[in-house]
């Protein structure tokens, strides 16, 4: 049996009292705002769509294995970080923190820590952190592109560059829970 037949079935039970019919009536309307919630749904979707392509996700060249020393490595992160828009509000500062040496690789780990200073604190109490890694396969060609990827303080969503845009709610987001958090402890 199909499910047509079925709906046959149910149609023919349905009780045609007033009450009956004034649920439909509910019932119609309920599924008409579901409609046009899904339509609204799509349309922001296919709209959002449009501006990415009219306005594509900016990345660097990145240099090779073989150009690559920790300071070529910190001079790309600041290049890469002038791809990103954000307001003029904004300062950063970017350290290397370490190289670790693993079985395959070498990861060169950086630190790039943003803050929003004011005549009023030009040292802010909190900071939001992106934590840069560049990854050196030992056994890769000189000639190949050095690996790079990006995580949020707090957050563990891994960014490669040119896949995801930068949002500066990022680093909004991050100080503000931190000032939550130091306004919740008493000094």
């Amino acid at each position: 049996m199909d499910g047509t037949e079925d709906f046959k079935i149910q149609k023919m039970d349905v009780d045609q009292s007033p009450t009956s019919q004034e649920t439909d009536t509910e019932d119609t309307g309920n599924l008409n705002e579901l409609a046009l919630a899904l339509v609204k749904s799509a349309v922001n979707a296919a709209v959002k769509t449009v501006a990415e392509e009219e306005k594509p996700i900016k990345n660097i060249k990145w240099i090779t294995h073989g150009e690559f020393t920790a300071e070529r490595g910190h001079k790309q992160i600041e290049e890469f970080i002038l791809t990103w828009e954000y307001q003029n509000c904004w300062v950063h500062y970017t350290e290397f923190i370490q190289r670790e040496d693993l079985v395959h690789s070498y990861h060169y780990i950086y630190c790039v820590r943003w803050s929003i200073p004011t005549a009023k604190r030009p040292m802010p109490q909190v900071t939001a952190s992106v934590y840069f890694t560049i990854k050196i396969t030992k056994n890769k060609p000189p000639d190949m592109p050095i690996e790079v990827f990006y995580i949020f303080e707090g957050l563990s969503f891994v960014h490669r560059p040119g896949m995801t845009r930068f949002q500066e709610k990022w680093l909004r987001d991050i100080i503000e829970a931190k000032s939550i958090l130091m306004e919740s402890i008493p000094f």
